[in-house]
């Protein structure tokens, strides 16, 4: 029998299930004030798509895609990111005929990456990110930003920091990588082996090299070989967070590890993550829809892993309690027993979460199982009680009890049930 999951994944079981549908109820409240609708993508999708999208020089398609081929010898991708899928589902499905821009969101959504697994970093992990298609306006980046922020406030975090640069453009880009890549290759030998190669191939990734950090801080910066437009544009970005009263350091060093990024690239780091203190981040995609052979569609997102939200939210404290319990666990005595099913079911049936006993417990052993589940108040049904049309209702933690009728107990437990932490099932 297997008894062990795969290396880098994770079972995600109660309590936890609960921490994590309360942060998914966060994510959509805050989608829908924004304006926001969920989108939901293939889980793989041709290779092509990450190829292109992504780009053949970025880490994760050198290296962390999980690719096969199917029974038509098609090469298929386990989805690395999500924005590639987003903009092509865009194209696919006729959103350009929507008002623009268009605003999505997607959820919990798995990602799959082979990678060293370490703490919030799984090679199967779980997102949550938007995308905005279809405007340049630097106000969208400053939304999106926005949006981000306050999900991760709303979710209980404080010790944030947002680093923000813009990249350039397809217009400004190539004389700063001339550049760059003429001050790299006077640093030849002090670069480590993966610097060497990038040096060639992607030199804006040199930037973002955790080994090689006081190179980065001497390296040329982008920002002084922007082009008019992309200047505004940073300028307009700048402002507006201003105006928001979001606080932001600018770093010159700041990249994306995607090729299809392009002007705005940002990320929120946390002080709670040790070394590895990015939080998520996200940035400006302008020619990512062309890429992909649609018209130029510009966007901007984020996507943010849920295991690395938790993980930061457990080492500030704010990690909230999780109820996997119910309100009533109904008690049923020998000659009642046929009486609780249907009970618990009007309870349900009344919005109150309810159970009882399916192991014929004698009475006392099910007051201890009310008691380990662990429910709020036992229902105990008695001859006398049901003679009554009535049920004894103990709170049972502060020991008070009370005869209640049948007709009225689901409105008395509604009453009196606390609400507290994010709740299983909610």
């Amino acid at each position: 029998m297997l008894t062990s999951r795969p290396r880098g994944t994770a079972d995600i079981v109660p309590p936890d299930t609960a921490r994590w549908q309360w942060l998914e109820s966060l994510a959509r409240d805050v989608c829908r004030v924004y304006g926001y609708f969920e989108i939901r993508t293939p889980t793989f999708e041709h290779s092509e798509l990450f190829h292109r999208g992504v780009g053949d020089t970025s880490d994760i398609v050198e290296k962390e895609t999980y690719t096969f081929e199917d029974r038509g010898k098609r090469s298929l991708t386990l989805r690395p990111e999500g924005t590639a899928s987003v903009v092509r589902a865009y194209l696919e499905n006729g959103l350009h005929n929507r008002p623009q821009p268009v605003k999505l969101y997607y959820l919990s959504l798995p990602i799959f990456r082979y990678e060293k697994p370490q703490a919030g970093r799984l090679r199967e992990h779980h997102q949550f990110g938007v995308e905005a298609l279809g405007s340049d306006d630097p106000h969208l980046d400053a939304e999106v930003i926005a949006l981000s922020l306050d999900f991760v406030r709303r979710a209980g975090l404080t010790q944030l920091d947002l680093r923000l640069n813009s990249i350039g453009c397809p217009a400004c880009r190539p004389r700063y990588r001339e550049v760059l890549v003429e001050y790299y290759r006077g640093h030849t030998g002090e670069m480590c082996a993966d610097c060497r190669r990038r040096l060639e191939r992607n030199p804006l990734r040199l930037l973002d090299c955790k080994t090689d950090r006081a190179l980065a801080a001497a390296a040329p910066r982008s920002l002084d070989f922007l082009c008019e437009a992309c200047r505004a544009h940073f300028d307009g970005l700048k402002a507006a967070l201003e105006e928001l009263g979001i606080g932001y350091t600018v770093d010159p060093t700041l990249v994306r590890g995607l090729d299809y990024y392009t002007r705005t690239v940002f990320e929120f780091t946390h002080g709670a993550l040790g070394a590895q203190n990015a939080l998520f981040g996200g940035g400006r995609y302008d020619g990512l829809a062309e890429t992909l052979g649609g018209p130029r569609v510009p966007g901007v997102g984020f996507g943010l892993g849920m295991e690395r939200l938790l993980g930061a939210l457990a080492g500030e404290g704010r990690l909230p309690e999780a109820e996997t319990g119910v309100t009533a666990f109904v008690i049923a005595a020998d000659g009642a027993r046929a009486r609780a099913l249907p009970l618990v079911q009007r309870l349900r049936a009344a919005g109150v979460a309810a159970d009882m006993d399916f192991l014929d417990r004698s009475f006392r052993a099910q007051f201890k199982a009310a008691a380990r589940y662990p429910a709020h108040f036992a229902v105990i049904l008695g001859e006398a009680e049901l003679a009554a049309g009535a049920a004894a209702v103990k709170d049972l933690e502060r020991g008070v009890q009370e005869t209640v009728p049948l007709d009225d107990l689901a409105e008395y437990l509604r009453r009196r049930a606390p609400r507290s932490g994010p709740q299983a099932g909610a």
